[in-house]
């Protein structure tokens, strides 16, 4: 009876070993420490800027790519789909020195008012954000006073990023639709 259970207890750990070496040869996942991804203490950063939707002229940096049949009859445009390639600038003129771009699409998503849905990555191009992104996503209640989107994620000096956007109207021409938004973003990242 003891051999029996001694063997017993032998096949056992064999099988558990076994079981375990073949678990950690193939994991889908694991935990890592930040540290060893070379990441260092997290920081909060204030980035301020100028987005620039240019719908009219001879070089749109906003254009429609799709809509509903009963886009053009709603009062607030729902089902329209943007496709953005904005400038992002230091300061609301256009000729103001760009810091980067916003690309992505927003689409007009509130059969109510005037509600966007906005998708895309802020790309920076200057100073030490340089070849850094920012995604964000989120609702843009545009004719509201100061909107908030959320920070999703980034790369560059932005790995890991969270945080929010908040996005207020600078300027807006009711003739050609340009508008200009002033962004204040406050973002966490390595």
């Amino acid at each position: 009876m003891a051999v029996c259970s001694a063997e017993l207890i032998v096949v056992s750990l064999l099988f558990m070993s076994t079981v375990f070496v073949a678990a950690d040869s193939h994991t889908f996942a694991r935990s890592l420490l930040p540290r060893e991804l070379g990441l260092k203490e997290e920081k909060l950063s204030h980035l301020h800027f100028y987005f620039h939707d240019i719908v009219s002229g001879p070089n749109p940096t906003a254009v429609r790519v799709a809509e509903a049949k009963m886009t053009n009859s709603s009062a607030t445009g729902f089902g329209a789909v943007v496709m953005i390639d904005d400038p992002l600038t230091e300061g609301p003129e256009t000729s103001s020195k760009e810091v980067g771009r916003a690309q992505g699409i927003y689409a007009l998503a509130s059969q109510k008012d005037t509600g966007l849905l906005m998708v895309q990555n802020y790309v920076f191009t200057e100073g030490k954000y340089n070849g850094s992104t920012l995604s964000v996503l989120g609702r843009n209640a545009v004719f509201s006073g100061v909107r908030e989107l959320s920070i999703v994620g980034g790369s560059g000096l932005f790995r890991f990023a969270r945080g929010y956007a908040q996005a207020q109207t600078h300027t807006f021409d009711r003739k050609t639709g340009d508008t200009c938004v002033e962004y204040n973003v406050y973002v966490f990242h390595y």
